[in-house]
């Protein structure tokens, strides 16, 4: 039985692991690559999707609306439906104890290791979000699941890459600087309030009174899946298109309201956004909640700062623009505390703050 347990999971593994791979070569690994080259030749990897050619954001209307949401669309469809894919794998694919052994403690450990492990996906928070799910529905650590989640875009390497290009090296290790702090800070945070929270829970070394019966739940676990190795398969799409149905419809509604409000979010772009404190906190708050495909945040500044935005408020958007959304803070609304999701969207604004104070002092 144990041999037959041990061959099964094997397979599983790679499946998962052929998925990971040719997944991630195709929809991101190779399409970078090429990216990258452009953005070497042209310093430029293409046109702000916040504005496209026009100098200021449409009217909020349905049009405005319907353009957003399939020049947006366009750009993320292939990494969602990954994500969907990944999601829900790790949910049938993986062993629970592999999972509960690397990303399920509340020490440092499992930050850093969801951290680093993010850094080969490179996706948008909105398609990392399905992943981020089936990693808690596995039992990763709060910290160690929000790591992943906040390093697929703030430890993003072509993103990286295309912002020494385009914008110069001193924009790409500011960011990469303050991404990792909040990657790694906000993962140590979250789980030491877990670990505050609930003082049982799984931390550097598993608590003896808690040992067994887990051990014993994931054994139950891995046994069930075992007995139902000829059904992976279906197991598999049908929880997929379970986190499809779940997930996907309201991600649309908000990306279309998103796209019909995006002057009042950005109201303007020129030389009239200074670095008063107003623009500078107005546009931070308004990076967090906007939606924007990888890498979209490079491209956008670089627009702003044609027109003649300040460094300020263009520093904000670099670090605010891609960890969170309002769409990604509610496809994990089930997934992670109320009040750990509000702490997340104030403190990636506060890294806002923070990135434009230094290129404000460093003279950017």
């Amino acid at each position: 039985m144990n041999a037959i347990r041990q061959s099964f999971v094997i397979r599983n593994w790679m499946i998962f692991l052929l998925l990971a791979v040719c997944g991630l070569f195709y929809v991101k690994w190779f399409p970078y690559y090429q990216r990258a080259l452009n953005a070497a030749a042209t310093h430029s990897i293409g046109q702000s999707i916040l504005l496209g050619a026009e100098a200021r954001s449409p009217e909020p209307s349905l049009a405005a609306a319907l353009d957003y949401a399939w020049r947006y669309g366009r750009a993320i469809w292939q990494a969602m439906v990954l994500g969907l894919l990944l999601g829900s794998a790790v949910q049938v694919l993986l062993p629970a104890r592999w999972i509960v052994r690397v990303l399920g403690h509340t020490g440092f450990g499992s930050v850093a290791a969801g951290g680093l492990l993010a850094i080969p996906g490179m996706m948008c928070t909105c398609c990392a979000a399905p992943v981020v799910a089936g990693l808690r529905e596995q039992k990763a650590s709060p910290g160690g699941a929000l790591a992943f989640w906040l390093g697929n875009t703030m430890l993003n390497p072509a993103t990286l890459v295309f912002m020494a290009f385009v914008l110069g090296w001193h924009w790409a290790v500011l960011r990469l600087v303050l991404g990792a702090l909040m990657v790694f800070g906000l993962g140590a945070l979250a789980n030491r309030l877990s670990r505050l929270s609930r003082p049982a829970v799984l931390d550097g070394a598993l608590a003896a009174p808690l040992a067994a019966p887990l051990a014993g739940q994931i054994a139950q676990i891995e046994a069930h899946a075992a007995g139902l190795a000829g059904h992976v398969f279906v197991r598999w799409m049908g929880l997929c298109a379970r986190m499809t149905w779940r997930l996907v419809p309201e991600y649309l509604v908000l990306i279309l309201l998103l796209g019909a409000s995006r002057a009042w979010l950005f109201p303007h772009f020129g030389p009239e956004v200074t670095n008063h404190l107003g623009w500078i906190l107005g546009l931070a708050v308004a990076g967090m909640l906007f939606v924007i495909p990888t890498a979209g945040e490079v491209p956008i500044v670089q627009a702003m700062l044609s027109l003649g935005m300040s460094v300020g408020p263009a520093a904000a958007l670099l670090l605010t623009l891609p960890p969170v959304s309002v769409p990604s803070l509610v496809m994990l609304a089930r997934s992670f505390a109320p009040g750990l999701l509000l702490l997340v969207a104030s403190a990636v604004v506060g890294f806002g703050l923070i990135a434009a104070g230094l290129a404000i002092v460093l003279g950017f």
